[in-house]
């Protein structure tokens, strides 16, 4: 009981530690969007790791796809107005319908996501969630974040420590509080910011012409293929929040993203 008194405690200490540098959301109360790019360090990370991944993973020739995933995403960053970063897309062979962002402007799509976007409107979604995740700077929040989780592990630790706790106390005592900032803090905030650039994600494709209510028929489709393949991940235990919970999130989002969308 000691032990789980010490770890509530810690648990408590370690969300301030995480957040004792808060930063503001990146979308505001009437759909303002918030750009925040990140360090010109991260960045440069980010397209470090870019160029990695070019060399390590076959780069798809498929012309209508890459031709595809170009227009989009130009038209995107183009209407938009998007500063600071250098916007490459890439479309890799793979699958799996999946698509990623780097800090530094660096997006890359799988081959196996175009069946699921199904036309410019679709991809557009995806697209401008995964700029939005750029521009939001979450990559940065999440090494944040992270930072203050290990410092609390580690101020965990040295109490118990002080406290005359054993190598296998410490060890039971530190995994609960691993498993606690994961489901407890870590996943919550990884949805957060996968529902926010959602949100944003639909305000980019509007302005750049593209109907936002694309996005939810997106997910609709997405929905489908998850049931199909039976992926069924409890979204307390995920990173991202189900198909579920993110189209109702859009459709209530929807009246504000409409504001943004130019014919």
């Amino acid at each position: 009981m000691k032990h789980h008194l010490i770890y509530a405690s810690c648990l408590s200490l370690m969300i301030f530690l995480a957040a004792c540098a808060p930063v503001p959301p990146s979308l505001g109360p009437n759909g303002e969007v918030r750009l925040n790019s990140g360090s010109s360090s991260l960045n440069s990370r980010g397209v470090s790791e870019f160029a990695k991944l070019k060399n390590q993973k076959k780069i798809s020739t498929n012309r209508a796809y890459r031709a595809q995933l170009s227009r989009v995403g130009q038209r995107l960053v183009r209407a938009n107005q998007l500063p600071g970063n250098q916007w490459e897309f890439v479309v890799f062979e793979d699958s799996t319908p999946n698509a990623f962002a780097l800090p530094g402007g660096k997006i890359g799509v799988h081959t196996g996501l175009f069946p699921i976007t199904k036309n410019d409107a679709g991809l557009a979604a995806v697209i401008g969630h995964e700029i939005a995740h750029i521009t939001s700077n979450h990559a940065g929040t999440r090494i944040q974040q992270q930072q203050g989780l290990a410092l609390g592990g580690l101020v965990l630790d040295s109490i118990l420590q002080s406290r005359g706790g054993t190598d296998s106390s410490r060890a039971a005592v530190g995994g609960l509080y691993g498993a606690g900032a994961s489901v407890g803090y870590a996943l919550p905030n990884s949805r957060k910011h996968e529902l926010e650039a959602d949100k944003i994600g639909a305000i980019f494709m509007a302005r750049a012409g593209y109907h936002p209510e694309e996005a939810i028929a997106l997910w609709q489709r997405f929905a489908a293929y998850s049931r199909k393949s039976g992926s069924r991940t409890p979204e307390w235990l995920s990173t991202h929040p189900v198909d579920t919970t993110r189209i109702r999130s859009l459709r209530a989002f929807l009246p504000v993203a409409l504001k943004e969308y130019k014919r």
